[in-house]
């Protein structure tokens, strides 16, 4: 990546640089001429915005056009709206049941494109960051629509091609036929005594957009029952390949950091932080699921040789406690969003550790880029923090570290949790809200949390206890979305704009170095605090609670 966008030789040049010429002579873009910081800021809203109505026309409008054998319907407006400014933002939250809503065309040239644009605008963002770390009296950050290009055609469209290819050869569904209707083996008893003896397959073409879903950080399934489908996930290889895709490159961007800043070891002292992280939550998530749910009584929840044990409640069987827990915790750190079982269904700890690694700004990994200028947003804060210790200005990769940069981080850092809970506590107290949760008590509360939290963080995964598809959620959800993504943006281009204008300042004996385990363990500590001041009330009343009440015996 660091390559790509430092416009040095690569082996896909013969092949991409005449076609992205031909881009730039049709869309009159200047490749050399760069964008200051509010410029390159413009850009990027612009293209969203317009983005974001040409998907929401398609949305209201697919009735009309075609690849629709199934004769889907028009979205209602307040389904489209939050279905447009969702995948707009790389948050793909769905309120809907996909094979029944979405058509062909409104899933491969909507969505599909959504998935890709999306990845692509978190990655520039990430990389006008560090140009900006990296830079010296500049004023510019880069060009907003090469960037673009350069990382749709050299990174993003050749990789979801292979991977494609690849979960195809495992079975993962990719055509355009119409859905099939097949006999039941054995039928069964449906409502008013009708007895059923056919079942609807949906189909369509699936691995394109898991490809991009999953490398992407999207997140958004095709099926309803998202990667726990098997014709989006049906082997334990296709499995670990959609693990490794989620965090491929949103890891990968850490050394990009460290080559463009020509600090190799600070890019791994951030990768570390990041592990970490991972690590403490998908073990504490493995520890809740498998010592099950104590409320099952006479229900044997130990592992055996015929089963995974612990609790298995709303998990594949044939992924088990392990796959599930190491699935769930991955796209929570990543601002995936896909899952492989239904976190609703998590016992009170695991499903706590989710919210948590949402709630924590989506850094652990993070959504590609969106991560990166995320977690750099608390480098900022850890080096004023270790400057304001030692009592000197903090500097950061020969840069200082002054007030402005300093309040347009924590502006950034400020951002989700004032929509996660202005939303979730107008929601707990109004029948509108409410009204759409299935689970009484303290998990009615976490399914409320977990939505306007995904949704805020560019998650995209739910408790699906909540009937989300309401005028309320859809509208807010919807706005939580555009919020929790794109004002976070802009604070930190001005962060980015600003340290690009700034002079070099040699490392004294003063500095506090960026590239030892002594600044990693800070910075997990500033995400940790930062987190747990924010939400914790909250939490206390959420999964907390529940967690304490089951292991008192009681139940709502």
């Amino acid at each position: 990546m660091a390559r790509i966008f430092s416009r040095e030789r690569t082996f896909l040049d013969p092949v991409m640089r005449p076609v992205e010429r031909w881009i730039y002579r049709l869309c009159r873009v200047s490749e050399e001429q760069e964008m200051h910081w509010t410029e390159y800021g413009v850009a990027m809203l612009l293209f969203s915005v317009v983005s974001m109505l040409v998907l929401y026309a398609m949305e209201r409008t697919q009735q009309w056009l075609p690849l629709n054998p199934q004769k889907l319907g028009a979205m209602s407006p307040d389904l489209a709206f939050n279905t447009a400014a969702s995948f707009t933002t790389n948050t793909n939250w769905q309120a809907y049941v996909p094979e029944t809503t979405v058509s062909y065309l409104t899933q491969m040239a909507g969505l599909a494109y959504h998935n890709f644009m999306s990845a692509a605008v978190g990655i520039v963002l990430a990389i006008a960051f560090i140009r900006g770390i990296a830079r010296r009296e500049c004023k510019t950050i880069g060009n907003f629509w090469v960037d673009l290009t350069r990382v749709t055609l050299w990174l993003l469209l050749p990789l979801s091609f292979v991977f494609a290819l690849v979960l195809v050869s495992q079975g993962v569904v990719q055509n355009l036929r119409s859905y099939d209707t097949v006999k039941l083996v054995d039928p069964q008893p449906g409502p008013n005594h009708m007895l059923i003896t056919t079942q609807t397959i949906a189909q369509g073409p699936v691995a394109s957009q898991e490809a991009i879903k999953m490398l992407g950080t999207n997140g958004g399934g095709f099926f309803n029952a998202n990667s726990a489908h098997p014709f989006e996930n049906p082997t334990p290889l296709s499995n670990f390949l959609e693990m490794f895709a989620i965090f491929a490159i949103s890891s990968g961007l850490t050394y990009t950091l460290g080559r463009m800043t020509n600090s190799v070891r600070h890019g791994w002292s951030v990768w570390a932080a990041m592990t970490l992280l991972f690590l403490a939550g998908v073990t504490t998530v493995y520890w809740a699921e498998a010592h099950g749910n104590p409320l099952f009584t006479g229900v044997d929840q130990h592992a055996s040789a015929l089963q995974s044990g612990g609790n298995m409640e709303g998990k594949e069987v044939r992924f088990g406690i392990a796959n599930s827990a190491l699935f769930a915790t991955a796209t929570t750190d990543a601002s995936c969003g896909a899952v492989n079982g239904m976190h609703d269904s998590f016992t009170p700890l695991g499903g706590l550790v989710l919210l948590v690694n949402i709630m924590l700004g989506e850094v652990i990994f993070g959504g590609v880029g969106a991560g990166m200028y995320g977690i750099l947003i608390f480098v900022i804060l850890t080096v004023f923090i270790a400057g304001l210790m030692v009592g000197r200005t903090p500097e950061y990769l020969g840069k200082k570290i002054e007030a402005f940069d300093v309040k347009m981080a924590m502006l950034a850092v400020l951002i989700s949790p004032l929509v996660i809970l202005v939303f979730s506590s107008i929601s707990s107290v109004n029948p509108f809200g409410t009204s759409s949760i299935m689970n009484a008590g303290p998990h009615g509360l976490s399914e409320m949390l977990y939505a306007f939290t995904s949704a805020a963080g560019n998650n995209g995964s739910a408790f699906v206890g909540l009937n989300a598809n309401t005028p309320w959620y859809n509208t807010t959800i919807g706005i939580a979305t555009l919020v929790g993504r794109f004002f976070m943006i802009i604070p930190m281009l001005a962060i980015a704009g600003n340290l690009a204008g700034k002079k070099y300042v040699p490392p004294s004996h003063g500095t506090f170095p960026v590239t030892t385990a002594t600044f990693t363990v800070l910075l997990v500590s500033v995400i940790l605090i930062v987190g747990a001041l924010t939400f914790f009330p909250v939490l206390s009343l959420g999964p907390i609670l529940e967690h304490l009440l089951m292991v008192a015996g009681r139940t709502f």
